[in-house]
């Protein structure tokens, strides 16, 4: 398991403004999602993603649609999407291409690397097991929230770091989870996970 013990340069933002969402998607995992909130550092690798593109119907801006949720994914990439689901769970995406573009991806689970107990705390639980094996999961975990809608992922906040190489034999493809109203779309195998790891989120 990897493990950071000072906070590393961000990724460049030159990673999240390429044009190819399920690249991107495959290239996230084994990176590491880091917070900073009062001082306090928590993060985990990441073992779960989706692709989101506007080309789509799974994606909150198919074809272009501008609303005040997603209005943030018509930003350039390298910023956080986070919006509300179910009007209970926070749910964290990275913005990427160019603006106008609105392709997202969906960080589904994370593999706890550092600050376990304070993710515990969050999670009012005495067990590490699981507490980030979902994309409700793991931003109450790293303390994100509404309020980290729209920030630079390269801010002292809240980034993302290089990790570990995840070769592709050990990338798994299937569709993506709870997107039934995307027809034909959601049977796009666009959700990408690490084989055999204890944290990618459950169906």
């Amino acid at each position: 398991m990897p493990k950071t013990e000072s906070q590393n340069p961000p990724l460049p933002k030159a990673f999240d403004l390429r044009k190819n969402v399920v690249l991107i998607a495959k290239e996230l995992l084994g990176k590491l999602l880091m917070t900073s909130i009062d001082g306090q550092t928590t993060g985990g690798m990441i073992v779960e993603t989706e692709a989101y593109s506007y080309r789509e119907r799974g994606c909150h801006a198919y074809q272009g649609m501008r609303t005040e949720r997603n209005k943030i994914m018509f930003e350039a990439g390298g910023i956080a999407y986070v919006y509300l689901c179910y009007g209970i769970h926070n749910l964290f995406n990275v913005v990427v291409n160019e603006n106008d573009k609105a392709d997202a991806v969906l960080v589904r689970a994370l593999q706890p690397v550092e600050g376990e107990e304070l993710m515990k705390s969050r999670m009012k639980t005495s067990s590490l097991k699981r507490i980030t094996s979902g994309p409700g999961k793991l931003t109450k975990a790293l303390g994100i929230d509404r309020t980290s809608n729209g920030k630079n992922l390269s801010s002292c906040e809240l980034w993302i770091e290089d990790g570990v190489t995840i070769r592709k034999k050990e990338i798994v493809s299937a569709p993506r989870i709870g997107i039934d109203y995307a027809g034909e779309d959601a049977k796009l195998p666009w959700r990408f996970f690490i084989k055999d790891n204890e944290w990618v989120s459950k169906m």
